[in-house]
């Protein structure tokens, strides 16, 4: 709570009222009301209430007035309030759901996985990071589709990370389609920066939008796109389905590494290889700490008039003060 005087000069007022209560003060000490011969034995006496309020009467029309003077000094009580203006940055995640992404070349907690599940965690926390922005989710396979539109419901975005499926979107990648997707939900709010971070582990091979005229559209609306390559090309092992149970094998897994850094190199971002866990959580590290969010802070105080108050108790002070003075408090010069 801040407190203030939008008129401090009243309170000058002040300086003249307390020398005048002292000077009177001071001549009510230096004079006898009445002159008797003698108090002695007096002092046993009780006092009445009457003796006992009569010393405060001229108190209490002083403390009206100085009530009175701070009233005109107007005073006034705030909260400091603080608006936080932020130019949150649009994210739109582009996921892989591919079939290749089920190859276990990654470790997360200790334990092997397949690439989509190293990916939740290391997406899980990065989402947690950018407090400020609007995220949304696209998931591609051998078609993209919108999986989550641009929001600030981080707890949201997390839930449907976790609960992605491979293969949910075909068994392929059609990168150009998911750029195409992308850029749809970046239109529907706008922003001074719009970023798709686009992940897959394969190359293009299905959709009906090639990824070179994606890349174009987005180059010419001003979407950056970072592109991550995860996992290896070459050889990588997959757990299957056969007639003695489940067993490992190992299949060909290939990236384009070209077409990823064609597409990052062309709109402004920068394409990103990551092999293992810790390759991609320090992916993830990099970006948030290139697309930072704008936050500024406007500061201001909301005042509240008090003054009324001030009136209210003055004014009862010295009306009380011209009652009692006329009644049995009535001092006889």
């Amino acid at each position: 709570m801040i407190y203030r005087f939008a008129d401090p000069v009243f309170l000058g007022l002040l300086i003249p009222l307390a020398a005048l209560a002292l000077l009177k003060i001071k001549r009510s000490r230096g004079r006898a009301a009445l002159g008797v011969p003698s108090l002695e034995g007096l002092e046993a006496l009780p006092a009445s209430a009457t003796a006992r309020i009569t010393p405060w009467l001229p108190l209490m029309k002083t403390l009206g007035i100085a009530l009175m003077i701070l009233a005109l000094a107007r005073p006034q009580s705030g909260q400091q309030k603080t608006e936080v203006i932020t130019r949150g940055v649009n994210i739109v995640l582009a996921l892989d759901l591919s079939e290749s992404m089920r190859a276990l070349d990654f470790e997360r907690d200790g334990q092997v996985v397949d690439r989509l599940e190293a990916v939740k965690g290391v997406v899980g926390d990065f989402i947690l990071k950018r407090e400020q922005d609007r995220m949304g989710m696209v998931v591609f396979g051998s078609n993209a589709f919108t999986q989550l539109p641009l929001t600030r419901d981080y707890d949201t975005l997390a839930f449907i990370l976790d609960r992605l499926r491979i293969g949910a979107a075909g068994p392929k990648t059609a990168i150009g389609d998911a750029i195409g997707i992308s850029l749809k939900r970046l239109e529907d709010i706008p922003s001074d920066t719009n970023l798709i971070i686009l992940l897959t582990d394969g190359e293009s091979n299905a959709g009906e939008l090639n990824w070179t005229d994606a890349a174009d559209i987005a180059a010419r609306r001003g979407v950056k796109i970072y592109t991550i390559g995860v996992g290896s090309n070459g050889q990588a092992p997959f757990l299957v389905d056969s007639l003695f149970g489940k067993k490992y094998v190992y299949r060909r897994v290939s990236m384009d590494t070209r077409s990823l850094e064609a597409i990052a190199r062309k709109t402004g971002g920068l394409f990103f290889k990551a092999e293992d866990t810790q390759a991609l959580e320090k992916v993830y590290e990099r970006i948030d700490a290139l697309e930072k969010t704008e936050v500024t802070q406007e500061k201001w105080v909301d005042y509240q008039e008090q003054y009324p108050g001030f009136v209210v108790a003055g004014l009862a002070l010295i009306l009380a003060h011209l009652i009692l003075t006329q009644t049995r408090f009535m001092r006889i010069p």
